[in-house]
């Protein structure tokens, strides 16, 4: 039976754009079919990890069975480029919370609306 997964991992900032994004394909082709990433950009760190001072933060959400995050955290491991990562299987409020999330519209402010005019 397949589950819904979250993971939030951390790449070397200084990583080229090339390696960074197939670093991404890699680890979401082995997560699945129904996989969204969300590339949350380059973030500093409060204090420094392993004596970097920023990282590209990436959240990747899929559905698969229950071997597949040891599979995927195995990899992490012994990749060079990954600094963090953290699993989290979604419970149903979490799952309920992604759809109203997917569904709801973009709510404009009423002073931003009169600057898009």
């Amino acid at each position: 039976m397949k589950k819904s997964y979250e993971v939030l991992y951390i790449l070397d900032a200084k990583l080229e754009e090339a390696k960074r994004e197939e670093l991404i394909e890699k680890f979401a082709k082995m997560a699945g079919d129904e996989v969204s990433i969300e590339k949350q950009g380059v973030r500093k760190f409060a204090r420094p990890l392993n004596y970097k001072k920023e990282g590209f933060y990436v959240l990747m959400n899929f559905n698969a069975n229950e071997h597949v995050p040891n599979e995927i955290s195995a990899l992490m491991n012994i990749t060079d480029g990954v600094l963090r990562y953290m699993f989290t299987q979604k419970t149903d409020v979490m799952r309920e919370h992604d759809d109203i999330k997917k569904n709801r519209k973009p709510q404009v402010r009423p002073e931003k609306q009169e600057e898009i005019k």
